[in-house]
């Protein structure tokens, strides 16, 4: 997989792609990654991206033309997913990032200010998502967060490939609680079952404990797991 990012401020990527997991797959060679800086598409000396709203309003909009400069300065760009984060797009899920997963590359525009002028999203955006209900003030984490959920789906990605199948959302409940060393920390110990070597109990223990984490933490998913239980 290879992830290309569009964005005005590149250092951002420097430290978490050179880091943990992200680092390790790079050196597999499971992920690439290219960080293109929009600024040096910007055809004017001052490398100015932005500009006014038209019909006024508050804030600066980033223009298309060094945005769509920047896109199509990647070969083959048309054949590629185009990903732009934004409050205004669907709730980013586990389902995408499983079906993300199997694109042999993405692209993310990063954006910043008010946002990006429209016709780039009407002429070259195929997902718009959002990670949740708040602002930040640029697209960069959030496509970062997405690059990072879906690699974790690439083959040799993860040490150990049950670890994927037992993690939150992948079948609608939240994670079972977990356990390591020491035995006791300040008066609490693991749970017993944890230690009794009896497997199908253990994992009977795990699912009641993910249906009861969710049902508190997570009632809509708690709701749609018993749905698809009935149907």
């Amino acid at each position: 997989m290879k992830y290309y990012f569009l964005t005005l401020f590149p250092e951002i990527f420097d430290t978490y792609f050179e880091s943990g997991m992200m680092k390790k797959a790079k050196e597999k060679g499971i992920i690439e990654v290219e960080v293109i800086n929009i600024r040096d598409f910007s055809g004017n000396k001052h490398l100015k991206v932005d500009d006014s709203p038209y019909g006024g309003g508050a804030g600066m909009v980033m223009a298309a033309p060094p945005i769509v400069a920047a896109l199509k300065s990647i070969i083959e760009y048309e054949k590629i997913p185009v990903i732009f984060p934004t409050p205004s797009g669907i709730p980013f899920h586990q389902q995408d990032s499983q079906m993300l997963s199997r694109y042999e590359a993405l692209i993310f525009i990063c954006g910043h200010y008010e946002g990006i002028d429209q016709r780039v999203i009407d002429g070259y955006v195929n997902y718009q998502y959002s990670m949740g209900d708040y602002i930040l003030t640029g697209g960069e984490l959030p496509a970062v967060t997405i690059a990072d959920a879906t690699a974790r789906h690439l083959d040799g990605f993860l040490g150990n490939c049950e670890s994927l199948d037992e993690e939150s959302f992948e079948s609608d409940l939240l994670e079972y609680p977990q356990y390591t060393k020491p035995r006791q920390f300040e008066g609490i110990d693991v749970p017993e079952i944890l230690l009794s070597g009896h497997h199908a109990q253990i994992k009977k223990w795990r699912h009641e404990q993910s249906l009861e984490k969710t049902k508190k933490m997570r009632p809509d998913l708690y709701q749609r797991y018993k749905n698809l239980k009935k149907a």
